[in-house]
């Protein structure tokens, strides 16, 4: 449903502040958004059999407006004026408890709603007016707690004595503006009627939970540009330029997979819209059109980079919307002759001062960041500090006769399932939870710079992670072609975190890039790892044991107790 200033669906609100914004608990109870969203719960109550609500919303002829017209009562008078006011409310007034009960179901289903705010910015003399940005949603948040509490305590007989200042407001806000970049007539030209996300809010913890849990399947290279003869609704999409390694990237998100684009904020460092001023972009993925399935392809006259995602419930994860862009991006590296990684890379500083740039390869499900996260608990005083330049893809360059590793993230999508119990409670300030109750549970959060990412780190181990042999070891291998053959075997026992069943194989462990470029990649390999072994790099593999049952947290745990002893002795 999409009406003047606000679209409303069965899961969220996308609230335009430019053209509509209430100011005051009256305005809030007289505006049209607030009716509509009543009338969604009355419908929910309705469906769900919440039988006490529905009986007491029968007692009057039009549950919507009387209950809407009754709350304004409320909010303006004492509770015993009403029924002298507005004698036909006498028997809803009657059962006070009952009321007051609906008002709090009523707050907790909004409070479910997934809840978004846009501005569009006003450009002024020194730039644009975050300052009224984020007044304006904080000041929202304020009027909807005041609303709610001035009808709650009034059923409630008295002021109330501990007051919670939950995010009652919105969970994130945009603020956008208007970026041309796509030169007339061209396939891209009606991009720039697109809105383009300036500044980002979220109020943690920020939860959502999306019609998929996991993700399937590898993306097929396209023939053809997949945009040309597209015809978007630009009202219907927002854009979010996000920095994807050292590739600019145009993400044009439909509105209805809300969620997967305020969580790209997370992942990838935001593009400011004055740095980028007068450039195009070198990667656009298009996530919501059509119906056809998720493809890519290299446009080599405008050296863009362009993905395209279905608008179905079927990509409804935030998967697709990763997996896509590191795809994109690792095509690009691929195309200049660097090696994608699938894996995780840290920075360790040790106690005697020495510096060691560890990277872990493996698939999703491996125990990268099981492992990791095993070792900053086991290290004690033995490591001063772990930087992390990559938590799941990066790239490594030969560059000056080293391999040098460079980040494409700098944030960690991370499986909560297999962390440690305390993990999600850690980084609640920060984070953005994906169905935390089910199976492959994730959260997203921040946890490198982009200039950390992107310095370049000299490597100094490159591990493989096994996750499926019962084996507590760590074993450096004696040659290339031997590691090699390991590596590019790519394998690993699913955990869930896709749509693959027990043992499974993808070149290099990753599918995202060099399984599409398979031959071009396995020269790149050849180069790259015949570098790490001149330079007498420890080339190994490592057991996590994570999908072994019955070792899930004691086989990254006893791994990381083995790795510590490796560095200490390097």
């Amino acid at each position: 449903m999409q009406k003047y200033g606000y679209e409303l669906t069965d899961k969220m609100l996308i609230l335009n502040f430019t053209q509509v914004y209430c100011k005051s608990a009256t305005e809030v109870l007289n505006s049209d958004c607030f009716k509509d969203v009543f009338t969604g719960f009355v419908k929910h109550a309705e469906k769900h059999e919440k039988l006490d609500i529905v009986k007491l919303l029968n007692l009057v002829k039009n549950p919507v407006e009387d209950f809407i017209d009754l709350f304004r009562l409320i909010h303006a008078f004492e509770y015993d004026e009403i029924s002298k006011i507005k004698p036909e409310y006498s028997v809803v007034l009657a059962k006070r408890g009952a009321l007051y009960n609906l008002v709090e179901e009523f707050y907790d289903y909004w409070r479910k709603l997934e809840r978004y705010s846009y501005i569009v910015a006003k450009k002024v003399e020194g730039g644009v007016q975050s300052g009224v940005f984020l007044a304006t949603n904080q000041t929202f948040t304020e009027v909807i707690l005041k609303t709610y509490r001035s009808i709650s305590e009034k059923l409630a007989g008295h002021k109330f004595l501990v007051y919670r200042q939950l995010p009652a407001g919105i969970n994130a806000g945009l603020l956008i503006s208007k970026y041309d970049w796509a030169p007339k007539g061209s396939v891209y030209e009606q991009f720039n009627m697109v809105p383009c996300i300036e500044s980002v809010l979220i109020r943690p913890p920020f939860i959502s939970y999306t019609k998929k849990n996991k993700r399937t399947g590898v993306y097929p290279i396209s023939k053809t540009n997949p945009l040309v003869n597209v015809k978007i609704n630009p009202e219907q999409f927002l854009c979010y330029p996000i920095m994807v390694g050292s590739a600019l990237a145009f993400v044009y998100f439909n509105k209805h997979f809300m969620t997967h684009g305020i969580t790209l904020s997370n992942l990838f460092e935001a593009a400011s819209i004055t740095d980028i001023a007068n450039k195009k972009p070198e990667l656009i993925y298009l996530f919501g059109y059509g119906t056809n399935e998720s493809t890519y392809y290299y446009d080599e006259e405008a050296d863009i980079y362009v993905g395209v995602a279905p608008l179905s419930d079927d990509v409804d994860y935030f998967g697709y919307m990763k997996k896509m862009l590191l795809t994109l991006y690792n095509t690009k590296m691929i195309n200049q002759g660097n090696l994608p990684i699938h894996g995780a890379c840290v920075n360790i500083r040790m106690r005697n001062n020495k510096s060691k740039t560890l990277v872990i390869i493996g698939d999703s499900g491996a125990g990268k960041s099981e492992t990791l996260e095993a070792l900053s608990g086991v290290a004690n005083d033995e490591i001063v500090s772990m930087h992390t330049i990559f938590d799941d893809m990066g790239t490594f360059v030969e560059k000056d006769g080293q391999i040098v590793a460079y980040g494409t993230e700098i944030g960690a999508f991370v499986r909560l399932d297999d962390m440690s119990a305390d993990y999600a409670y850690r980084e609640m300030d920060r984070a953005i939870y994906l169905n935390p109750d089910k199976v492959n549970s994730r959260l997203v959060i921040p946890v490198s710079t982009y200039r950390q990412i992107m310095h370049g780190y000299k490597v100094d181990m490159v591990l493989y992670a096994n996750n499926y042999d019962n084996k507590a070891e760590l074993h450096l291998f004696n040659n290339k072609d031997e590691a090699l053959a390991v590596f590019i075997e790519g394998a690993r026992f699913a955990k869930g975190t896709t749509g693959e069943v027990g043992l499974t194989k993808s070149f290099f462990a990753n599918p995202f890039g060099p399984v599409q470029k398979e031959q071009e990649t396995r020269v790149i390999l050849d180069k790259i790892f015949t570098k790490l072994f001149t330079n007498k790099v420890p080339v190994g593999q490592m057991y996590t044991r994570l999908a072994v049952p019955g070792f899930e947290q004691e086989g990254p745990h006893e791994m990381a107790e083995i790795l510590l002893e490796e560095l200490k002795g390097e």
